[in-house]
């Protein structure tokens, strides 16, 4: 059967690919009837395309020499006692111990002498294509160390919901921002000889109803329309595929009634034959829901070793009767039942080569060979365990401590100073440091089983996307080192408990400068943490913090706040308290958290993170929200704001927010001039006049580009004219401060009115450091991509005719230039 064929049955015929193998649909409920994925069947083999044709070849020699048997061992989970938190069967013919698969997207989850980096959340907040870069090689090279092939991570989901309990392990609210994250870490971490696996693919948006436990449970489907899908929520997994990313994870939830590792739109249709992926796909661990479904809609490896949570083993938990095979005689849907699924003809062996040739070129093209062999026990840090050795204790920290420190202080985003920044040590002699979050968790930083609590300073949210401490500087501790070491004589009083209201304000009556130190929390489903079942119940502070500033506050006229976070917050009640002379964004900062602050409170760093997403004024003024109660099977959860996500939605809406995304203030001032834009014509602004951006006939300065109507070649992540430079934007920013420091510039993009589209979209940035006193030249570029749009009619990216206006700022509100020019 011809996938043009297929295409266009799906067109036709509202079913999923469930419909055709097992006869058992995935109906719309009454009103959601559009919302229904197509069919693409059959999967695309790999070709081998671009840069993977060696590792392609090689993979397909040893998938030549393998049994059917030992094809389905690489192909499923193995379970028992894995030393990693998911792993394949082996090959010992070939000494294959099998593939070591692990989290998290922060570090190496559940083990010792590996480091706990910042979150996803944080590295965005940096602006930092350099730092995205760094954070990911160390990361791959902590996990290399531990005989790790595969990192799941990372996490590349929007945000779409203020309230979401794993956005803080992604990159933000705008798909270019994470699409640029997603390709930097996917390059650091691949540079170290490890695989990167993006996910989770996609619509994952909440944690409530998301799926993941037993066969009854509700699941909800994310009903998202082609255009939103392709130009919001799949633009970060196809820059990664572009960047090289060898793996994709397929997440929990449905996409338009089918279940996301069985939707073979998704998977064969998207990924596969859209954007060309030449890697593998993998569930998430039990997120398959269907044996013969899930091996013809695109998947390539099922994990775990069992059909559902509770039922099963999972790394050495019991084995318990199942749901999905009455005589117990495995507990996986593939394993054996693929066998036999191929020995009936319901499956082709050659799916079950490409699957394992899929798995093997990822290994082979991130420079890999059949030899590593994890050296740690992710569930013990024991060295022995029932008298075999299951931990060698290899400590891969090497100096990224530095590192994490860095990028700590570089994404702190200082939202608010009357002038009270940096502080100076010498004029302050009294302190006083309030709120559990400045100091440590009393019952130890990794007491917690995955960080599932809220005790003590916040620096990670929870989840399998966390990772152990190897230590926790914490802000009270380094900040009363940092200030007896340069004054002595100073008084420093710190009050740790939220509630104790009187002894905040006994201390900050007799303080000159006092600390406030709030937080908020979410994370993954599977742990519950003062009743938030991952996503949060609101977006207001925890254990009261906002008491917390007001008792400092109405004895302390001069009160800092920090705010550690997983996403935005209600600011309202007390940020316009004059008595808040300042407010410091911390988010997520890591194991170096306290030591990040102290470098941005006492100047040693001027600030220069910036929000990777909208604080509003009231809940109510998102677009979106967490769908907390549901009565239906398949809860619905349809993406009605399409395209207007995040600032985009307080753009469209005229909405103020009390901080946009992209902003963040610095300890010294920019000021930017000198427009250019240079294309087929070149623009320059008229200074002389005070006026914007112009065409100009001086070309000598255009590089050449390149107009070609888009070409639909083959290539991973897209066509290679995608990376055609169309335009070049030049600007210049100038110091104006006494102080060095970064700028983060950013470039949005007007698209013309009949594209449809929001008023302005995020299409490049630039962190740079500017001396002060010194004028730069910043350079920015348009791709083909960036002014691209998705056509549904055409199944394809087209360039909109018209005129297109180029807004240079310091966020998306703060718009310094503009420019225009015509396509």
């Amino acid at each position: 059967m011809s996938l043009l064929f297929c295409l266009v049955l799906a067109a036709l015929w509202p079913v999923s690919l469930a419909d055709i193998v097992s006869g058992v649909p995935d109906a719309a409920p009454p009103g959601f009837e559009e919302w229904i994925s197509p069919i693409v069947v059959p999967a695309k083999p790999v070709s081998g395309d671009g840069p993977w044709a060696s590792a392609v070849a090689r993979a397909r020699d040893l998938v030549s020499q393998l049994t059917l048997d030992e094809k389905i061992n690489i192909t499923t989970g193995a379970g028992g006692n894995l030393p990693c938190v998911d792993g394949t069967g082996s090959l010992p013919r070939f000494n294959f111990s099998g593939f070591c698969l692990q989290d998290s997207p922060l570090g190496v989850r559940d083990t010792d002498y590996a480091s706990a980096f910042p979150a996803g959340i944080n590295v965005a907040a940096t602006w930092d294509k350099q730092l995205m870069y760094d954070r990911g090689f160390a990361m791959g090279a902590e996990h290399r160390g531990k005989g790790v092939n595969m990192i799941f991570g990372p996490m590349t989901n929007l945000g779409r919901v203020a309230a979401g309990g794993r956005n803080w392990e992604g990159f933000g609210a705008d798909p270019y921002l994470a699409g640029v994250a997603t390709a930097q870490t996917v390059l650091g971490i691949q540079d170290n000889n490890v695989i990167a696996c993006v996910k989770h693919f996609y619509g994952n948006e909440q944690e409530h109803y998301r799926g993941g436990g037993s066969s009854s449970e509700q699941i909800y489907s994310s009903n998202i329309d082609d255009r939103t899908a392709h130009e919001l929520y799949i633009w970060p997994f196809a820059e990664g595929i572009r960047a090289g990313a060898a793996s994709i994870m397929c997440s929990y939830n449905k996409v338009n009634q089918t279940q996301n590792c069985q939707n073979s739109k998704l998977l064969n249709g998207i990924i596969k034959e859209e954007l060309d992926f030449q890697g593998f796909i993998v569930s998430d661990a039990a997120a398959a829901r269907s044996g013969v479904d899930t091996a013809l809609a695109g998947l390539d490896m099922n994990i775990p070793s069992f059909y559902y949570f509770g039922t099963g083993s999972y790394n050495g938990g019991a084995s318990l009767p199942n749901e999905g095979n009455p005589d117990n005689t495995t507990y996986s849907w593939w394993g054996s039942n693929l066998i036999t699924a191929v020995m009936n003809g319901s499956v082709p062996e050659a799916r079950v080569d490409d699957m394992v040739t899929r798995a093997f070129a990822a290994l082979f093209f991130t420079g890999q060979d059949l030899t590593r062999v994890p050296n740690f026990n992710y569930q013990t840090e024991d060295t022995y365990l029932n008298g075999m050795l299951v931990n060698q204790h290899v400590n891969v920290m090497g100096n990224h401590g530095q590192l994490i420190r860095e990028i700590g202080a570089a994404s702190i985003v200082m939202l608010k100073n009357t002038g009270v920044l940096p502080v100076d040590v010498t004029k302050y002699r009294r302190y006083g440091i309030f709120g559990s979050d400045a100091g440590p968790n009393p019952q130890g930083p990794n007491s917690c089983s995955d960080r599932g609590c809220d005790q003590g300073t916040l620096a990670m949210g929870w989840g399998s996307g966390s990772a152990n401490y190897p230590y926790l500087i914490d802000p009270s501790m380094a900040i009363t080192w940092y200030v007896y070491s340069n004054r002595p004589d100073t008084m420093i009083e710190s009050v740790l408990d939220d509630y104790d209201y009187a002894s905040i304000n006994s201390v900050a009556s007799q303080a000159d400068i006092c600390l406030a130190f709030v937080n908020a929390d979410s994370g993954e489903e599977y742990i519950t943490v003062d009743g938030n079942e991952g996503d949060r119940n609101n977006l207001t502070l925890w254990h009261s913090g906002e008491a917390v500033i007001n008792a400092s506050t109405s004895y302390c006229s001069n009160t800092i706040v920090v705010v550690h976070s997983v996403g935005p917050v209600l600011l309202e009640e007390w940020i316009d308290n004059p008595n808040v002379t300042a407010v410091l964004w911390a988010g997520l900062p890591g194991q170096e958290t306290g030591n990040s602050l102290v470098d941005v409170l006492f100047g040693a760093v001027s600030p220069s993170g910036r929000l990777p997403y909208t604080l509003a004024r009231q809940r109510g003024d998102y677009p979106a929200d967490v769908m907390y109660e549901s009565n239906m099977t398949t809860p619905q959860i349809t993406y009605y704001e399409r395209l207007m996500i995040d600032y985009r939605w307080f753009d469209a809406q005229g909405l103020v927010p009390r901080y946009e995304f992209g902003y963040g203030l610095s300890y010294t001032s920019f000021e930017y001039s000198t427009l250019a834009i240079y294309g087929q014509g070149v623009y320059e602004r008229d200074e002389a006049n005070n006026l914007d951006a112009r065409w100009t006939t001086d070309t000598s300065m255009a590089p050449t580009a390149t107009y070609n109507p888009y070409i639909n070649q083959t290539f991973p992540g897209g066509p290679p004219s995608f990376s055609d430079t169309l335009y070049t934007i030049t600007f210049r920013v100038t110091n104006t401060g006494s102080r060095d420091g970064y700028e983060v510039a950013q470039l949005y993009l007007g698209f013309p009115e009949s594209a449809m589209e929001p008023p302005k979209v995020l299409r490049e940035f630039n962190r740079v450091w500017i001396k002060a006193g010194e004028r730069i030249t910043v350079s920015m570029t348009l791709l083909r991509k960036d002014i691209s749009i998705w056509d549904v009619i055409s199944q394809s990216w087209i360039i909109p005719s018209g005129t297109f206006t180029v807004y240079i700022g310091k966020s998306s509100r703060d718009i310094q230039l503009t420019g225009t020019f015509e396509q």
